[in-house]
């Protein structure tokens, strides 16, 4: 399984690591167990003779512009992880050039991947139009309103649509070249995860931080800030409409819009961000964190917990 690796100036160093010892791991094992897989020939290609990581260092590439067409190309993050930097990126030459090789790779039938902030590379060079996607959990906000025709599924680590396979924020690119892997054999790659110590995770949400979302839209602001100074209350959308001097329908389309979520669910979140936060940080029953966010009883804590965050209090607790 010929893979190319398609870094950029700036590539981020974890992302373009992970991906290449993943596939050397999955190599030396299954010559080592004989597990029955393809092996994986993996090559790192750029746009320029050498590419310079995030860190510094100096990564010798083969041209992508010559290279065959592989069976699967994968497009790391560079390390632009704020908005305006970012956009600036996405504005640039060398961008749009790998976009151009991105195409032309998979009209011709390579799967293509992308992690973190590379996904917004695949979706500028409109590879992800009518797929559902991920990407990192804090720019969501600027990818859904950059990409409409994306159908954003934020909380999933890692999403397969059709041809296209995209996982979340920085680590994810371990999980994403580990999806790769399991394409060709679900032992092997069970085996490497195992000897990389790599749990298996399906969700960002435990990671998300709801008051970290990126994004500009000051109605929605005005809507965080009510909604923290009144955790402990009912929730109610007539209310919020009437402080916040807006309708309820332009509330709650701007917060689809910018968040895709209704202002219930995201006033979910922010409860279940201040319960953890409670949890991990003070000695306080579930019963009392639960009476401080709005929950009658610390049952109905537990079960949102583990519904939201796919982890109950035990493991939160433990995870100190």
């Amino acid at each position: 399984m010929r893979i190319h690796v398609l870094a950029l100036n700036g590539v981020l160093d974890t992302g373009l690591a992970a991906v290449l010892d993943a596939f050397a791991f999955a190599n030396a094992l299954a010559d080592m167990t004989g597990v029955s897989s393809l092996r994986f020939k993996t090559k790192v290609v750029g746009l320029r003779d050498t590419v310079t990581t995030a860190q510094g260092l100096s990564v010798p590439v083969t041209s992508a512009v010559r290279a065959q067409t592989p069976d699967a190309v994968v497009m790391p993050a560079i390390n632009k992880i704020m908005p305006e930097p970012l956009l600036q990126a996405l504005a640039s030459g060398e961008v749009r050039e790998a976009g151009a090789v991105l195409r032309k790779w998979s009209g011709r039938g390579a799967l293509t991947a992308a992690a973190c902030v590379g996904t917004f590379v695949l979706a500028d060079a409109a590879l992800l139009d009518g797929e559902e996607a991920t990407t990192t959990w804090w720019l969501a906000p600027l990818f859904r309103q950059r990409y409409p025709r994306v159908r954003l599924l934020e909380t999933r680590l890692i999403v397969q649509s059709n041809a296209m396979v995209t996982a979340g924020a920085a680590l994810g690119h371990l999980d994403l070249a580990l999806t790769l892997i399991r394409r060709a054999s679900p032992e092997l790659a069970s085996v490497t995860a195992k000897y990389l110590v790599a749990d298996v995770r399906s969700s960002q949400a435990a990671y998300t931080i709801p008051g970290q979302l990126v994004h500009t839209d000051p109605l929605v602001h005005k809507f965080e800030r009510w909604a923290r100074q009144r955790l402990a209350e009912g929730f109610s959308l007539d209310q919020a409409a009437a402080e916040l001097a807006t309708s309820k329908r332009t509330l709650a389309r701007r917060m689809q819009s910018v968040l895709g979520k209704s202002p219930l669910d995201y006033f979910q979140d922010l409860r279940i961000e201040r319960a953890v936060h409670l949890l991990e940080t003070s000695q306080a029953s579930v019963d009392q964190i639960a009476a401080e966010v709005g929950y009658a009883e610390g049952v109905t804590l537990r079960v949102l917990l583990r519904r939201k965050l796919g982890r109950g209090v035990r493991e939160i607790r433990r995870s100190l």
